[in-house]
């Protein structure tokens, strides 16, 4: 199969540059080779790399100084204190880290806080028998002092009044059916922007539950994306049981909607949505042509970019591609860059502007 971009229109693919890696467990030995992150052009030209000596969960984000974020796998051995998250300059040295549990998801605030994903493993006995993993999100400031905190497990009867019915027992039936143990898999954690979903609340006099600053997850393993409300620490809207299948990387736009990545796992083909969350329907959707030749089972997500195209990661093929509004195919890349001690996988990945990346460039040189 070709590799690198196979397909690039210039005129209506967004310039930018694309930061990606494969998942990587552990190392087993001092002697395995780093990790490989990337950064590549619209050509798939690597202009930076940096190399990191933990497990890697195949996620990053770029700050505007040129350092890196990076969290290690979420099934990382927490004894070895080698887990969490870590920033690195473009040399790869860590010039701070915080050791967790981290899972799949973080963010970074104005105020240089991070809010992190993370999980705990506990008794439950509203849950049912026996032990569960259960969703714990975090904001610490750079001095590692915990400010705020928010438990799963706490919030379960809130989640059951805002389904409808068959929804309820749908969640109901995989929390004490084949997802006991990993109950959630809460896969995201997205801070809401200013979104004109919030405005039309305000104006409306309905309840709020966009207000930027408030959080949107999603529970995997029952397919349920919802929204923390951030004062309060409730949940205040939840969706898609009957709908999503296995999703991954909702996020809200600034025109308001939610995009989604469905993955489709149990329905074996994946599609990309974007939902109008007043009026709970698809505005607009991505699909394979035919449909089964789009399908990520696991991992996988979408990024809305500045253009209004859509870049996709067809995480399970490191298959990552643009689309316009009309659903064209402008820009198209294959992962060549494969590392023997990877599972060849891209977990997301994040397209940055030019001007956005020039820190970076000029502490490594390019630009001047």
């Amino acid at each position: 199969m070709e590799t690198g971009v196979v397909k690039y229109n210039p005129d209506r693919a967004f310039n930018g540059y694309t930061l990606f890696s494969e998942t990587f467990p552990s190392p087993k030995g001092p002697d395995e080779p780093a990790r490989s992150i990337h950064l590549i052009d619209v050509e798939g030209k690597v202009v930076h790399e940096w190399h990191v000596e933990t497990s890697l969960q195949s996620y990053c984000r770029l700050l505007p100084n040129g350092n890196l974020v990076y969290p290690t796998h979420d099934r990382s051995e927490i004894a070895s204190g080698n887990c969490g998250l870590y920033e690195i300059d473009p040399e790869g040295n860590v010039v701070w880290s915080y050791r967790c549990r981290a899972d799949h998801d973080f963010q970074i605030l104005p105020n240089g806080n991070l809010i992190i994903n993370t999980i705990t493993e506990s008794m439950c006995p509203a849950l049912g028998p026996e032990l569960k993993r259960n969703p714990y999100i975090v904001e610490v400031t750079r001095d590692k002092d915990l400010v705020w905190e928010w438990r799963g497990e706490e919030h379960l009867r809130e989640l059951e009044e805002l389904l409808p019915p068959g929804g309820c027992q749908h969640v109901l039936d995989r929390i004490h059916g084949e997802f006991a143990f990993d109950w959630v898999h809460n896969n995201t954690l997205q801070i809401v922007p200013p979104n004109a979903t919030y405005q039309k609340e305000i104006q409306s006099g309905g309840p709020i539950r966009f207000k930027p600053g408030n959080i949107i997850i999603s529970y995997r393993s029952l397919d349920v994306i919802m929204v923390i409300d951030r004062e309060t620490g409730q949940i205040v809207w939840a969706w898609g049981p009957g709908v999503l299948d296995g999703q991954h990387k909702p996020h809200m736009l600034e025109n308001g909607n939610i995009l989604i990545f469905d993955n489709g796992t149990l329905r074996g083909k994946s599609r990309v949505i974007e939902l109008n969350p007043l009026t709970e329907q698809i505005e607009w959707e991505y699909t394979g042509e035919p449909d089964h030749t789009f399908f990520s089972d696991c991992i996988s997500g979408a990024q809305r970019l500045p253009n209004g195209n859509t870049l996709i990661c067809d995480g399970v093929n490191s298959h990552l591609f643009e689309v316009t509004p009309e659903k064209e195919v402008v820009w198209e890349f294959f992962n060549p860059y494969r590392n023997d001690n990877a599972w060849h996988a891209i977990y997301r990945c994040l397209r940055y502007s030019p001007d956005y990346v020039q820190p970076l460039f000029r502490r490594i040189g390019l630009i001047t």
